[in-house]
């Protein structure tokens, strides 16, 4: 296994405890990790239980979190993990592009929910975002949220909503700052990102 990396005391990084079952994929993450001086892989874990462990022991600033682990997965196990380390920032990192695995992340107190797919320098991009607090989606999941956010915008107070999707869609949207909102709002009417920025003065690459 890759030696955890060790904060330099003049130069303090993002301390991170990365969980999954899959030995090969962990350890090639916390060798991805490694490169960056900005974070400093402490520990990690490979079901829930040993997560849990190791977050009350650790005390992480941020654990990275797959979904598909055996046992109890990992949006069951987040109540666990937010009292074992309860100032850890959660990123979920899976291969999960369902839905309702999304809203139950946002629910449970996840800051954000990544996929496997994402690209090294993406990834310590997101978790930089996330340790300021804000809160980062794979682009592949913003359709979904796109399609919770029009779901539940058609509904009334007194209809039920239709479908699993916006029935989540409450519970996520409350997950989204103002600024967020105000951003899914230009993407659910179809204006582009260069639109979006431009009516809010922010720069392209944020929306």
């Amino acid at each position: 296994m890759p030696a955890s990396q060790t904060p330099d005391r003049d130069h303090p990084c993002t301390r991170i405890l990365v969980v999954d079952d899959h030995t090969l994929f962990r350890r090639g993450l916390m060798a991805l990790l490694a490169r960056d001086p900005r974070v400093c892989v402490i520990g990690d874990a490979a079901d829930a239980g040993q997560a849990q462990r190791k977050a009350q022991e650790l005390q992480p600033d941020l654990i990275l979190l797959d979904n598909h682990l055996p046992g109890v997965n990992g949006v069951d196990a987040l109540p666990a993990l937010r009292e074992a380390a309860p100032k850890a920032v959660v990123l979920m990192l899976t291969v999960s592009e369902d839905e309702n695995d999304l809203a139950a992340a946002l629910r449970g107190g996840a800051s954000g929910y990544l996929l496997k797919t994402i690209e090294g320098d993406a990834l310590t991009e997101a978790i930089a975002r996330a340790m300021q607090g804000d809160s980062v989606i794979a682009p592949e999941m913003m359709g979904k949220l796109v399609a919770a956010y029009r779901g539940a915008a058609k509904s009334t107070p007194n209809t039920p909503l239709s479908n699993g999707v916006a029935a989540n869609s409450a519970s996520v949207l409350h997950s989204l700052s103002p600024r967020e909102l105000d951003i899914l709002r230009g993407i659910a009417r179809g204006a582009s990102n260069k639109e979006i920025a431009r009516e809010h003065g922010i720069a392209e690459t944020t929306v």
